[in-house]
């Protein structure tokens, strides 16, 4: 825990910019009945009933010394959607970074075999380099 939170003393540097990655599970939800309109002295009202339509993952990297977030929207929780999250991190976000300096939590997809095993060991090695060693929280 000290690294992490020696890494967030650091100065801003954009060729090793510090971007902290989680991702939560959420539930996709309907109205079961539409909510009646709200009329003079009378909030809408709303039914507790829903209808349920499977879950999303949302992933968030944040760029604290910058207040830069990016947020994808995945159907799942594996090592390759993790993976392509890095790559899009990388590839998009961060092109011109020399390293970034990653900071996660220790959940099992969070591994440099996530990259090997969603991309050739090429590209994963270059994911991985980009990456460094990343920091769990």
């Amino acid at each position: 825990m000290e690294e992490v939170l020696d890494v967030y003393q650091r100065p801003y540097d954009p060729k090793r910019p510090q971007v902290c990655l989680d991702e939560a599970s959420t539930q996709l939800l309907s109205d079961a009945r539409a909510p009646l309109v709200m009329e003079p002295q009378r909030p809408v009202r709303q039914d507790y009933e829903y209808v349920r339509h499977g879950v999303a993952n949302v992933f968030m990297c944040f760029e604290p010394l910058q207040g830069r977030r990016q947020v994808q929207v995945r159907p799942r929780r594996t090592k390759v959607d993790f993976a392509h999250v890095i790559k899009d991190l990388v590839d998009v976000h961060y092109p011109e970074a020399d390293q970034i300096v990653l900071v996660l939590d220790n959940l099992n997809t969070h591994t440099p075999a996530s990259l090997y095993e969603a991309f050739a060991p090429a590209e994963a090695k270059r994911l991985a380099d980009k990456t460094g060693n990343p920091l769990h929280a």
